[in-house]
């Protein structure tokens, strides 16, 4: 199969399960990227950070669309929003910049564990209590610096780390997962802007790299997952959500032992 139709195939998944389950398709792209490029021949020192630095560039196209969608539906919180913006945009450029000096093999093992410890918390349903409110500004500068710097190492629109860290301040689990949405979009832009200039001048890369994204994939995944979410969001309707996660919570967990493998 032509790696564009694997890449069109990955956004429908990524889409589905991002619409379906409200969960980012960094988890599911990343790793399928690498295996992708794997099976195709491409050889690089650098395929991981190039399967995270396309997946960041993806996120951008998938979470304006998300983010409009919550939007007509007034759940974002918008002036949370901005208060954890330019902590998020520091971190993720942070992040990208400390991601390019790790070799891709750590890279790929701190995926892995990340994957697994996911997997586990959508197989228990896992779900911070809400303890507190909001803290002060340097607190949520800090919560937003900790959410981009791991989210643009792992590739990941933040969504795992932010609405946990929303719930626990108090927010409601809608406005939680909307804002989590909106803060994907500074996630992605600054996240995937930063691993194109960190790899800009990397010789191993393939042709048709832009630093440490890949054109071709960028375009085929973003293209089908931004098409197909709206699918997602109508199944989840339909399905049982819980026994969703689980299923999926195996998936991930599968995923991520294939990563520290």
């Amino acid at each position: 199969m032509e790696p564009i139709v694997l890449y069109l195939s990955l956004g429908v998944f990524a889409g589905v399960l991002a619409g379906l389950l409200g969960v980012g398709g960094g988890l599911i792209i990343v790793p399928a990227l690498v295996a992708i490029w794997q099976a195709n021949g491409v050889h690089s020192a650098h395929i991981m950070h190039l399967a995270v630095g396309t997946s960041l560039a993806t996120i951008v196209l998938t979470s304006i669309s998300s983010v409009r969608a919550h939007h007509a539906h007034g759940a974002v919180a918008w002036p949370v929003f901005w208060r954890l913006a330019p902590g998020i945009v520091l971190g993720a450029a942070l992040g990208a910049a400390l991601a390019a000096g790790l070799p891709g093999s750590v890279l790929k093992n701190l995926f892995g564990v990340f994957e697994l410890v996911v997997a586990m918390q959508l197989a228990l349903g896992l779900r911070p209590k809400s303890e507190r409110r909001l803290p002060g500004p340097v607190g949520i500068g800090a919560a937003g610096g900790v959410i981009g710097v791991v989210s643009a190492i792992l590739g990941i629109g933040g969504g795992t780390l932010t609405v946990p860290f929303l719930t626990w301040c108090g927010v409601s689990i809608q406005k939680a997962v909307a804002t989590s949405a909106a803060c994907g979009l500074p996630i992605a832009v600054a996240g995937s802007a930063a691993y194109v200039v960190m790899g800009w001048n990397v010789a191993d890369l393939p042709a048709a790299a832009a630093g440490y994204v890949y054109l071709p994939a960028l375009g085929g995944v973003a293209v089908a997952s931004v098409l197909s979410a709206p699918l997602g969001a109508r199944l989840a309707h339909r399905l049982s959500p819980t026994a969703l996660k689980r299923v999926f919570a195996l998936f991930l967990a599968a995923l991520g032992l294939w990563m520290l493998g």
